[in-house]
C-alpha cells in the first residue's frame, strides 16, 4: 500500500479523531470512510432534478396538498 502524509490544523486533527468508530482507528480509514460519504455513486439524472426544480415551485406557488386531505382522497 502506497502511502502519503498529510499536513492537517490540530483543530481538524481533533474533529478527525472524535470521528473514530474504535480508538485505534487510522486516520486513514476515517479519510476513506468520509470521502465515500462526499462521493455520490448514483447522481440524480436531469429529469430527476428538473422534476424536484418543478415540486418546489410547486411548494412555492401553494400548489400543495396537507395529508389530511391525502388521506380523505384516499379514504384511509
Amino acid at each position: 500500500m502506497e502511502t502519503t502524509t498529510i499536513q492537517v490544523k490540530k483543530s481538524i486533527k481533533k474533529k478527525l479523531d472524535m470521528l473514530k468508530i474504535y480508538p485505534n482507528e487510522s486516520m486513514g480509514s476515517i479519510i476513506e470512510r468520509l470521502t465515500n460519504m462526499a462521493i455520490d455513486e448514483e447522481p440524480l439524472s436531469k429529469e430527476e432534478i428538473r422534476d424536484i426544480e418543478q415540486s418546489l415551485d410547486n411548494i412555492k406557488k401553494g400548489k400543495i396538498y396537507s395529508l389530511e386531505k391525502v388521506k380523505k382522497e384516499l379514504g384511509i
